[in-house]
């Protein structure tokens, strides 16, 4: 199943504010009753069309963005770093969340703006010290992100907080995808068309399983909450002006636009 959050065209008749809804494969949206991570799938009678909507980030994190850094052996190589023995985690603020379509803000403060396309985690209810045997009880589906990152102010820095946390530098959509099953689907990054990371997600070194045990024992995770499982190798800058594509192979294409640079 495939849940959206939208705003629709003011003429489809049922206002302007965001609504949650299923998409079907004739690119019609069954309108949803209610947030479904907290009120289930519940319809109405209204159905619109993709082309009659603008989607939006098909989750708000309630809380935080939880992201494993240095998740594929191959991009931990491209950091000149040794492959990690345990996850290693970060956060970025909910803030920096956007949808399919909108646009990655270039902070001034920064001279490189990287793309980093990643497979993402939506859970589905409170949890604490998760066992990996029980993770899918968590999980309400996967959607796609790009961990958007001023790399020159992360090495700057030395920690990750201000490079990674920009406003728009959490691009997620277009939609979660609740029967997705992570085994062996190809990730894809292009930038203006030409592909920039290709990997099989049975790459990444910590597997869902492993992730939702590991973060867990750290913080209790929320319903909402978005865990970002790693980018592969290949991260590079966006110039400005660029079109950035995320393809997860069952899930979809995540696009977004990179604006121009503050000066």
């Amino acid at each position: 199943m495939r849940i959206v959050r939208f705003t629709p065209d003011i003429s489809v008749g049922i206002g302007t504010d965001p609504h949650f809804g299923v998409l079907n494969d004739q690119d019609q949206i069954l309108v949803l009753r209610g947030d479904p991570l907290f009120s289930g799938i519940i319809p109405t009678e209204t159905k619109v069309a993709l082309s009659e909507v603008k989607l939006l980030a098909p989750v708000l994190p309630r809380s935080k963005v939880v992201c494993i850094g240095k998740n594929y052996a191959d991009h931990a190589a491209e950091m000149n770093s040794a492959v990690p023995t345990e996850p290693i985690i970060f956060l970025k603020p909910n803030t920096s969340v956007i949808g399919p379509n909108d646009t990655i803000q270039w902070p001034q403060m920064s001279e490189r703006v990287d793309f980093e396309g990643e497979l993402a985690i939506v859970i589905g209810r409170i949890c604490k010290d998760v066992p990996a045997e029980r993770f899918s009880d968590v999980i309400y589906g996967y959607t796609i992100a790009n961990d958007v990152t001023a790399r020159d102010l992360q090495s700057k820095d030395g920690q990750w907080t201000r490079a990674k946390g920009f406003d728009t530098f959490c691009p997620i959509g277009p939609w979660i995808e609740t029967d997705f099953v992570p085994l062996d689907q190809n990730l894809s990054t292009t930038v203006n068309g030409e592909v920039k990371q290709s990997e099989p997600l049975t790459s990444m070194i910590f597997k869902i399983p492993e992730i939702i045990a590991f973060v867990s024992q750290v913080m209790t995770l929320l319903p909402g909450d978005v865990i970002l499982t790693g980018t592969p190798a290949g991260i590079g800058p966006m110039a400005a002006g660029s079109v950035v594509e995320v393809t997860i192979e069952g899930i979809g294409t995540l696009i977004n636009h990179v604006s121009a640079r503050s000066v």
